[in-house]
């Protein structure tokens, strides 16, 4: 996925790291970088490393546009888990954290409306701890009233204990693994042969 690559239009993101003097790895003499953000795009949790106009400045936490039509962006490319530098790895997390709490509706939706992906397996059943007697309790819970709320769900389904944080572990399994079979969150590209 570390080819080039340009954003669609309008791709909200929150920064994970800025770095106002580039990377550190680039050999161009220091008055010619430019400052790069790196940050997760919030609809479809795509990492993408953002070349920045010269005179922006963010901070960690701040959402903006990372597509070329911004005043804010140079260029913008996908990059991988391991393209990330190390603040930007740290950071993951909280920043997944904050999109799902921020947009709680349509995270506990995924409860709500989770489906089969084969005779044998759920999309439940790819969160972590979620084994067949727990997922059919979610399934069972949801026939009778769809679920409102993390709070509602964690209320009416037992044994199902912080259902955002299972959803925050799930999005960074698939944004750290390049192999997995199956991706319920993280949409991606499809390599060009």
């Amino acid at each position: 996925m570390s080819e080039q690559h340009q954003a669609e239009e309008g791709v909200p993101a929150v920064v994970l790291d800025y770095l106002p003097r580039g990377r550190a790895d680039d050999d161009r003499p220091q008055h010619r970088k430019q400052p790069i953000a790196y940050a997760l795009g919030v609809e479809e949790f795509r990492l993408f490393e953002v070349t920045l106009e010269e005179d922006v400045s963010l901070t960690i936490t701040d959402r903006f546009d990372a597509d070329r039509s911004s005043d804010v962006v140079a260029s913008v490319r996908e990059v991988d888990f391991e393209d990330l530098s190390g603040a930007a790895q740290s950071e993951l997390e909280h920043a997944i954290r904050a999109v799902v709490e921020s947009d709680e509706e349509r995270f506990v939706n995924f409860y709500n409306d989770a489906q089969p992906i084969t005779l044998r397996l759920h999309q439940l059943n790819l969160l972590p701890g979620i084994g067949k007697k727990l997922r059919n309790n979610i399934l069972e819970q949801r026939k009778r009233k769809p679920y409102e709320s993390f709070e509602d769900l964690e209320e009416r389904v037992s044994g199902l204990h912080k259902p955002k944080e299972v959803l925050v572990e799930r999005v960074q399994e698939e944004l750290r693994e390049d192999d997995l079979k199956y991706r319920t969150f993280v949409r991606v590209e499809e390599q060009q042969q």
